[in-house]
This record gives C-alpha cells, sequence and structure tokens, in this order.
C-alpha cells in the first residue's frame, strides 16, 4: 500500500465532517463536479414528493400562505446567509444568476449616480457575466472595461460607477481578495457587485464583515440545489431603500396584490423579486439546505484546504513528471475548492477518468477542473482520483 493510500485512511479516520456524507445520495465514483452540479441530498426526493403530492395535488392554492409559498424567497434567503456571511433580511432567491446578475448590475449604477460613466468587470469573468455586463453597459449608456482583478485597484477612478467580480476564478480555481477589492471599489465611491457561484458552500464570504454592496450566486454547486435551482441576490441592508431594480415585478411591489398601475418597491430585499417564484426548485433548494444543519463555513473551509493539498501531493507522488500542469494557486489565501491541471488532450482523459468512476470536468481547450466539495468528498476519493489520473495519462 503506498504512502498516499496509508496517510488517506488516517486522514478519513479523524474527518470531522465524514458523517455527513450519508446526509447524501451517492454511489461508489469519485465525485469531483460539485463545482458543476452538487450531488442529490437525500432529504430532497420526499420534500418534492410532498410539495407535488399534498401542497400542490391536495391544498392548491392554498399553499401560498398555508404552505409558505409566497415568503419562500425571502425565508430561503435567510437560510443561505450566513453560509455568505450575511445577516438575515438582506438575500432574496429567485431567476436565475444572470438575471440577478443583470438585476445587480443595472442596480449598481444607479446607486452611483450621475458622473460615473464607466464600469469595470473581471477579464475573466465566466462568459454570461460578461455578456451581461456589456448590454448592462449599453443599457446604462456607460462604457465597459475589461480588467484582470489584480488590476482594479488601479483601474478605479472618478468615472467608475461599478465593479462586477468573481470570488473565485471558474476556470483556475483562484480565489480573489474580497476584502481589500471591496475596500478599493468603497474608497474610489464606486458600488460592489461579487459573483459568488463558486465560493458559496466551500469558503467564508464574510459580505458583511468586509462592506460587499451587492452579490449573486448561485445554488446548484456547493449548496447542493439541483440543476437549474434558483440563484440569489443579496443586497446590502443600508442600501436597499435605494436599490432600483431594472426588473420591476409584481411580486417586489409594496401592495402585490393591489394591481395598482403605479409601480412602488417593496422595503428591504424584497425589492429584488420579479415574477412569481419557481416553487418546486425552490422548495427542493430548501430542503437542500438542510444538510447544512450544525456543519460550519470555517470547518468546511479547513478540509477544502486539506484535500486540495493532498490531491496535490498525490498527483505529484503519482502523475509522471511533466505531463500536467497545475493552474491553481498554491497559496491557501489564494485558493477556491477546486484544482485546475492543464494536460494534453485533456477531453479524453477526463472522458477516460468518468469510465473509471472518477467525475470532474474538461474546460476547452486543455483543463481538467476537479471540485472538492466537503461534505461528501473524502480523502480516500482524493487519493484514488490522482491515482486513476496517473494510470489513465501513463497509458497513453
Amino acid at each position: 500500500m503506498s504512502e498516499q493510500r496509508v496517510r488517506a485512511e488516517k486522514l478519513d479516520a479523524t474527518d470531522e465532517l465524514a458523517g455527513l456524507r450519508a446526509r447524501f445520495v451517492l454511489d461508489d465514483a469519485v465525485y469531483l463536479d460539485g463545482n458543476s452540479l452538487g450531488a442529490l441530498p437525500a432529504a430532497v426526493p420526499g420534500r418534492v414528493d410532498d410539495v407535488v403530492r399534498r401542497q400542490w395535488g391536495e391544498l392548491r392554492i392554498r399553499s401560498w400562505t398555508e404552505s409558505g409559498w409566497w415568503t419562500a424567497p425571502e425565508r430561503i434567503g435567510d437560510r443561505i446567509a450566513p453560509l455568505v456571511g450575511a445577516a438575515a433580511g438582506q438575500i432574496v432567491v429567485g431567476d436565475s444568476t444572470s438575471v440577478n446578475v443583470f438585476k445587480a448590475l443595472v442596480g449598481a449604477v444607479r446607486l452611483a449616480g450621475e458622473g460615473r460613466d464607466e464600469i469595470l468587470v473581471d477579464a475573466t469573468t465566466f462568459p454570461t457575466d460578461g455578456y451581461i455586463a456589456e448590454s448592462a453597459a449599453r443599457m446604462t449608456g456607460r462604457t465597459l472595461r475589461p480588467v484582470a482583478p489584480s488590476q482594479v485597484p488601479g483601474a478605479l477612478g472618478d468615472r467608475t460607477a461599478a465593479v462586477l467580480l468573481n470570488h473565485v476564478d471558474y476556470r483556475t480555481g483562484r480565489l480573489h481578495d474580497l476584502p481589500s477589492l471591496t475596500a478599493a471599489v468603497r474608497a474610489a465611491g464606486a458600488v460592489s457587485v461579487w459573483d459568488l457561484c463558486h465560493s458559496a458552500g466551500a469558503l467564508p464570504v464574510g459580505l458583511d464583515e468586509h462592506g460587499v454592496d451587492l452579490a449573486v450566486g448561485c445554488t446548484y454547486k456547493y449548496l447542493n440545489g439541483g440543476p437549474g435551482s434558483p440563484a440569489y441576490l443579496y443586497v446590502r441592508r443600508d442600501l436597499q431603500e435605494r436599490f432600483d431594480s431594472p426588473l420591476p415585478g409584481w411580486n417586489s411591489h409594496a401592495e402585490p396584490f393591489g394591481m395598482r398601475r403605479d409601480y412602488e418597491p417593496a422595503p428591504g430585499a424584497v425589492r429584488g423579486r420579479v415574477g412569481t417564484p419557481d416553487i418546486l426548485s425552490m422548495l427542493a433548494l430548501e430542503a437542500a439546505l438542510e444538510v447544512w444543519d450544525g456543519v460550519s463555513v470555517d470547518a468546511v473551509r479547513a478540509k477544502s484546504l486539506a484535500l486540495t493539498d493532498f490531491f496535490l501531493e498525490c498527483v505529484a507522488a503519482y502523475v509522471p513528471a511533466g505531463r500536467v500542469e497545475c493552474l491553481t494557486p498554491d497559496a491557501h489565501a489564494e485558493r477556491g475548492s477546486q484544482v485546475a491541471l492543464r494536460c494534453a488532450d485533456a477531453g479524453r482523459v477526463m472522458a477516460r477518468l468518468i469510465e473509471r468512476g472518477v467525475v470532474g470536468d474538461f474546460r476547452h481547450p486543455d483543463v481538467l477542473r476537479f471540485g472538492f466539495t466537503p461534505l461528501y468528498v473524502g480523502f480516500g476519493g482524493v487519493e484514488r482520483a490522482a491515482r486513476v489520473l496517473a494510470e489513465v495519462i501513463s497509458s497513453d
């Protein structure tokens, strides 16, 4: 037995989060793609069955009040809040990440006011964020300026209205410095918008602590809400009465059932709502979030770093030198909860890994991505993944 396999057994034996694996529906595969789609929490199927059969099938329209459908966006937002370091009453759940990026970015420009005609956007961002930012700039008459996150402090100025950044780079797993970048944006008089898709549920975020203005995120990655589960929008409490959403809908009206012709936004984060909530997927998400009961985000972060450290150690021990290049930073302060490796013929390599029960994903043209969800990934699985990767690469 290799030294790494022995270490994996010892690490699993002392893992304080190991028992959480039983809260998920899993098989023998090593599932390292939770940064794209989280595993199914065991409580979800039964809850969805109740929502469909009893709440919809029997109570029908009464469920908007009797089953709490109407208040679900804020109630579930309050469940997400502690996972991203926010107090209750600042997060509303609904719509997709893309729609929430649009709401947040246009809202940020409006908060910044006249005289600021430039939007900065993360040049390495996920494509959709870039598309939305370009559209928002056109619609608000602002100029869009892509910059690397490290260049943001030097790019800020009197013209800057809003800055859209990713907390963790989706391709490399690089963790950007949210506290210092947020402080720089605030000092310049601009409004910060953070995309938390690859950090929420994997590491501490500290939205309130660090004075983030607006934030968005998906719920189907580390929060395990299911495919297409609704995203969320965070609006810092002291900005809520000035937040002017570009998508006013009847659900965000102060009197939604008054059916008035004029629009009056609801108080608080509720003004981030738009239309009728996606109840089936939203309540599946609510059930999924129960896996976090009693779980510390700090403990999750500690295990995440231990898992990624161990994976890199195993890759170095097993994979022939020069066959892969790590794109993920070594420094813990700069690492999210994934490892990205560059290698030749990466698409074929990932396909063979999946055939052998190691599930990651491939990003064009040559990147293997492995996401480490501490709630259900163990050290034995990590060692197996690196060993199988070495066998696949060595068989060429």
